[in-house]
């Protein structure tokens, strides 16, 4: 990650988002209207909630690690905010209670900006886009759409507080539906046919193909829907909200973003690091 860095800083982009930074430390009078920015000037840290259960976004490595492409992304803010980064792992469905409790300043997490969610948290652009899919024992499972997942009570296992156990209770309500706190417990349940199928994100069901090239898994042939992976900013925060699309912004057209998602989503040299 350090070498990852330091490719960056020569190529000037942390120079750049650097550049976009403003106000900090912020003045008294902001600092009402920006109680997360105003915590994390004072404190000098930026803590990032993620599950870190969610390959290759966050996971922890054989060092025992948080690491992935939310981490790196995470790094990046930091650093160029000028303060510490604090990773705080906790379960999937806890991390938005926990952003509106103050308890973290962002989450970055491969969370997809949904309704419900933009209600509770503010949301800046995709820095990764994704969709529904399935992973199956047989190609006759795998090939099901929507319609089809509506008329089966098959057993079904998803992450827990994700938009993935929403879709299967909306798609199939009639699914016996089991959710996992991470990814690797859910196919843990495929491998010992103890589920039908695992949906989670096409890009997920694309790593576990890769994961576990030997077991007899096959994957839907294409998304069931359209999901934008974000990351969500407290509802009362309208500054920092300002601050993490500036950067956002800065390294989308500099090219970070999509040399991250090369890095985690099309080189597979990373995947050595899962235990």
């Amino acid at each position: 990650m350090r070498n990852f860095f330091r490719r960056i800083t020569r190529r000037g982009v942390l120079t750049l988002l650097t550049g976009l930074l403003v106000a900090l430390p912020i003045g008294a009078a902001a600092a009402a209207d920006a109680p997360a920015l105003s915590r994390i000037s004072e404190s000098g840290t930026l803590k990032v909630g993620m599950s870190a259960g969610q390959p290759p976004f966050n996971f922890v490595s054989r060092e025992d690690k948080t690491i992935g492409m939310d981490v790196d992304l995470a790094g990046l803010l930091a650093v160029a905010m000028n303060v510490k980064l604090e990773i705080v792992d906790m379960p999937f469905g806890e991390l938005l209670p926990a952003l509106e409790a103050g308890k973290v300043d962002l989450v970055i997490s491969g969370m997809t900006a949904t309704l419900p969610r933009n209600m509770r948290a503010a949301f800046v652009a995709p820095y990764h886009i994704t969709g529904k899919s399935i992973l199956a024992r047989t190609e006759t499972l795998a090939a099901l759409g929507t319609e089809e997942l509506g008329q089966t009570d098959l057993k079904v296992a998803a992450l827990a507080g994700s938009t993935s156990e929403d879709f299967v209770k909306r798609v199939a309500p009639s699914a016996n539906l089991t959710t996992t706190d991470d990814y690797n417990a859910a196919i843990d349940l495929l491998l010992a046919n103890k589920v039908d199928m695992f949906v989670a994100d096409a890009s997920i069901i694309m790593l576990s193909m890769m994961r576990w090239p030997d077991a007899g898994l096959v994957a839907a042939n294409k998304p069931l829907t359209i999901e934008p992976i974000g990351i969500a900013v407290p509802a009362n925060d309208p500054l920092l909200l300002n601050l993490v699309q500036n950067y956002m912004s800065a390294m989308e057209a500099s090219g970070v973003l999509e040399r991250l998602n090369k890095k985690w989503f099309q080189d597979a040299s990373w995947l050595i690091q899962l235990p």
